[in-house]
């Protein structure tokens, strides 16, 4: 209530002045030169850098801290490692405590008082992680674990959100489940993830995000209903498909499954809006005319002084999270073996789903930050009545601590692509293509053992990426 927020102020004081201490850079500003590092592909610097902040490990951006290790000591090839930081990451996410008095001094200063626990769709990429080190050490089961609780963590998704014009669903994690069953020789399970994977790309994906199926998961979804013996289903999708001739084949040898991390996700950055107060009856309207945005607010649960003081107000600035994007250097990759070429498709935009989480929830953010920035100007004139001097240093604070969260799980690629290329019984060169936008190709080999009957995976990333514009705000 507005009178707690008031005593709160006069007995939170120095709580409020470390706030005003912490830097007005945005997150990736704060952390440049771990960034530097890790967008120059100095992996181990980069760690270094990140790791001599090891307070942030129980903090406010614990989340943040453990994902950051997890990615690049996973980059690095030290896949344990990256998964007991992961482990961290996903049991912060279960972890529904909350500081109140965080909470509450984030309505006096900005939203950067409380813990950070992530994005919808960083809590699932988490689990891409985990699953895909799982695989490259050979331990399916373990992958599989992690396979039953992305499952847990996209029915928790769906759960969330009636609307269809919602991110409620995720094909990617679908396929990546499918193709795990696929390499544990489970088709039955596997066919539907696919095919849960398939409908979502067609239905959503493609209206939400521009993405549709790609080809390789239309294949993996007729071969595993031809294994798992659902001919019915086999034909369907293969007219469907416009793929009248596709017949299962057998191999002699096994597979490869590569992924292509391509360029950087979006960092948040900071933009203001201002807005006019106006009162009628009980509510408070809190209008920008030039963007037609107007949010009402009731003022049946305010006293009489403070509805007086709310409707006393004119015009104030907030400021707001917005993402930036990282244009990605790269447009395109292929992959070569024994004369075969594949193009490696798209499978998930992080970039756009990022873009979406954050336009969903938009109104809800706004709210919040004009009640705070509301509230903070109520407790400012309530005090100038009998302290100007003091009522003068609070209206200081509020400028400078009028802040928008711009935290974010920064080093995800823009977007991630795949395919699946045989590979003979025996040694294997394969060679990855990947090209510019204008057309400068650069090629990279590498050297495979297979079994017959082997699925084996693996991950490039190519970090090359733009730097964000925040001159755009």
């Amino acid at each position: 209530m507005p009178n707690a927020c008031t005593t709160i102020w006069r007995k939170g004081f120095l709580l409020v002045l470390i706030g005003i201490s912490s830097s007005c850079a945005t997150y990736y500003q704060a952390n440049y030169d771990f960034n530097q590092e890790f967008e120059n592909g100095n992996l181990e610097r980069a760690l270094a850098s990140l790791q001599s902040k090891s307070s942030e490990s129980n903090g406010k951006r614990e989340f943040l801290y453990a994902v950051n290790n997890g990615l690049v000591l996973s980059l690095l090839g030290r896949y344990d490692e990256s998964n007991d930081y992961f482990e961290k990451a996903f049991l912060y996410g279960e972890d529904y405590r909350i500081n109140y008095l965080n909470e509450a001094a984030s309505y006096l200063t900005n939203p950067n008082f409380t813990a950070y626990r992530g994005e919808d769709h960083e809590h699932l990429i988490l689990l891409y992680y985990k699953a895909i080190n799982y695989l490259k050490l050979s331990k399916t089961e373990e992958a599989l674990v992690e396979c039953r609780r992305l499952n847990i963590r996209l029915q928790q998704l769906s759960d969330r959100y009636n609307s269809e014009d919602k991110y409620k669903q995720d094909a990617f994690v679908h396929t990546l489940m499918g193709i795990i069953y696929q390499a544990d020789k489970d088709y039955n399970n596997a066919f539907i993830a696919y095919r849960n994977a398939f409908n979502i790309y067609r239905d959503e994906y493609t209206r939400l995000f521009n993405v549709e199926a790609p080809h390789q998961l239309k294949l993996d979804l007729l071969k595993t209903a031809w294994l798992s013996g659902m001919f019915d289903e086999f034909k369907q999708y293969r007219e469907e498909f416009g793929m009248p001739d596709y017949q299962h084949e057998t191999s002699d040898g096994g597979e490869l499954v590569f992924f292509w991390h391509n360029g950087l996700s979006p960092v948040k950055a900071e933009w203001g809006i201002n807005f006019v107060i106006s009162r009628r009856g009980n509510m408070v309207y809190f209008s920008n005319p030039e963007l037609g945005m107007s949010f009402p607010f009731s003022l049946e649960n305010y006293s009489d002084k403070d509805k007086n003081n709310l409707s006393g107000l004119e015009v104030f600035r907030v400021a707001f999270p917005r993402y930036v994007e990282r244009p990605v250097y790269y447009q395109s990759a292929t992959i070569e073996s024994h004369g075969k070429k594949k193009s490696l498709e798209l499978m998930e935009d992080i970039n756009r789903i990022a873009f979406k989480t954050l336009q969903e929830r938009m109104t809800l953010e706004m709210s919040k930050a004009l009640i705070r920035v509301a509230m903070k100007k109520v407790t400012e004139y309530e005090v100038r009545k009998s302290d100007k001097n003091l009522g003068s240093i609070i209206g200081l604070i509020n400028a400078i601590t009028e802040k928008a969260d711009t935290r974010n799980w920064q080093t995800l690629p823009h977007s991630i692509y795949y395919c699946r290329i045989p590979l003979e019984e025996g040694s294997n060169t394969v060679r990855l293509t990947i090209n510019n936008d204008r057309m400068i190709s650069t090629d990279y080999d590498f050297t495979y053992q297979v079994k017959k009957g082997e699925t084996l995976f693996h991950t490039f990333s190519s970090l090359e990426s733009g730097y964000p514009n925040y001159n755009f705000y």
